[in-house]
């Protein structure tokens, strides 16, 4: 509930309907608007002892508004009956003199709706710990990397986090829809010393929508860990090209410019190396990749996008062809297609482009079984700083992680680049693991990609 100026409270689905009713009274002829609100906790301890302690709350209000195809977007955290009437006329006179724009508009009638049932988004017993009781989440987590070898005597500390969150929408179609959220994560971030006092630090987290899919401060501790002794005695290689394996980490990051490349906006901008190529076979017979916003649970998944049109399972590359972009409604006009659901937006600004639950199909093999099956390569566990031209794919990211000698793990490596053109990369990827395991929205399995080139010694 939201308090007016005036001591009375609005419920927040009809304060955005009201919202909508003023806009048209002003002289908005298309009109939508959000409201959203939440609780954030965010916890850090550092060597046992509590480093950070912050706890928030939030809640905000916008409104974007045609006045034929003139269009502005204004918003607000003063929910008094003053601060929203200033939001909706401030929004009504911007849009007098901004650009006209024939592609602008809000989505056919048709189009809006939302998923109906549980999407298992929200839980409670994401905010039933008390302080203390997160702050020991944080602290056992800690605790359990350190223990688990003397070579770990320092700490870039423990986390734990916990958010909950509820949103409104309705617009002057005549949609209203609401949806709320929950979010945890435990972390640890522990850093490790060889005889010669040489450091190296990893991590690991866990991330779940209720604190009974979280798993434990000791798991995340040892896994922590684990990664970080694996890292001492690291060394260069030299330039070569050899198969690379990724982890499910760095692969879900190279997914993740996938996801750019089918970016409708980048699309009709001819920005990708996707752009003009709908129907054609841009990566190998073996890949699969979906985005889908209606999986219960999921870290992209949501009843209804940003303009109030339902999410939905889209196939986006099907056997190596490009089936279909990822598309809000200003894009799909642009290209001429249909709206895909994917609508993204917060408060104030247009809506934007957002996946779902995007991933690549996986296969039958787990990560032991296609390290097993390298000669000599790259295990790559981590990436460093950015490198991807998204119009041509060529793509150059600093990394480290394990040489790979007969299948086995033979020591560390770090300070290198990997490079190669992405769709070269996805078109080379001679194995895809079967461990698909959700730690956001994005997801990829481990992958195994021929020809690259590792820039070394």
């Amino acid at each position: 509930m939201a308090t007016t100026s005036i001591g009375k409270e609005v419920d927040l689905r009809e304060l955005v309907q009201m919202v909508v009713k003023r806009a048209q009274e002003l002289g908005a002829t298309a009109v939508e608007s959000v409201v959203s609100e939440g609780s954030e906790f965010s916890t850090s301890v550092r060597l046992g002892a509590v480093e950070t302690l912050k706890e928030s709350g939030s809640r905000g209000l916008g409104v974007r508004v045609f006045v034929g195809q003139h269009a502005a977007n204004t918003s607000t955290s003063d929910l008094s009956a003053d601060g929203v009437e200033q939001m909706v006329r401030g929004a009504i006179d911007l849009a007098k003199i901004t650009s006209e724009d024939p592609m602008g508009g809000l989505p056919d009638p048709a189009e809006l709706g939302q998923l109906n049932g549980d999407l298992e988004l929200y839980f409670d017993d994401v905010y039933s710990l008390s302080n203390e009781e997160r702050i020991d989440q944080a602290r056992r987590a800690e605790k359990a990397a350190l223990d688990t070898d003397p070579r770990l005597q320092n700490s870039d500390g423990g986390t734990f986090d916990a958010s909950i969150g509820r949103k409104v929408m309705a617009s002057s179609l005549g949609f209203v829809g609401e949806y709320r959220s929950s979010y945890c994560s435990i972390s640890a971030v522990p850093i490790a010393s060889d005889e010669q006092g040489n450091m190296q630090r990893d991590y690991w987290y866990s991330v779940a929508r209720t604190l009974k899919k979280l798993d434990s401060p000791e798991e995340v501790g040892r896994i922590a860990a684990e990664r970080t002794l694996r890292r001492l005695g690291a060394r260069k290689v030299k330039t070569q090209k050899v198969p690379i394996v990724f982890d499910r980490q760095t692969a879900g990051a190279l997914l993740d410019h996938v996801a750019d490349a089918v970016n409708g906006d980048a699309i009709y901008r001819h920005a990708s190396f996707l752009a003009g190529k709908l129907g054609s076979e841009v990566f190998g017979k073996n890949v699969t990749i979906i985005d889908d916003g209606t999986m219960k649970g999921g870290f992209g998944t949501r009843p209804f996008d940003g303009e109030g049109v339902p999410t939905r399972r889209t196939t986006v590359v099907e056997n190596g062809a490009l089936q279909s972009y990822l598309l809000n409604t200003y894009t799909a006009k642009k290209l001429e297609m249909k709206t895909t659901g994917n609508a993204s937006r917060g408060l104030a600004g247009t809506p934007g482009i957002g996946n779902g639950n995007f991933y690549l199909q996986p296969g039958e093999k787990s990560p032991e079984e296609i390290i097993k099956n390298v000669k000599q390569g790259l295990f790559v566990t981590e990436f460093l700083g950015f490198g991807i031209n998204l119009v041509t794919g060529d793509f150059s990211r600093g990394a480290s992680g394990m040489w790979i000698e007969n299948g086995e793990f033979a020591y560390p490596v770090e300070e290198i680049t990997v490079a190669g053109n992405l769709g070269e990369m996805f078109r080379n990827l001679s194995e895809i693991g079967s461990d698909l395991v959700w730690r956001g929205s994005v997801a990829c399995p481990t992958l195994r990609i021929e020809g690259m080139t590792i820039a070394g010694e």
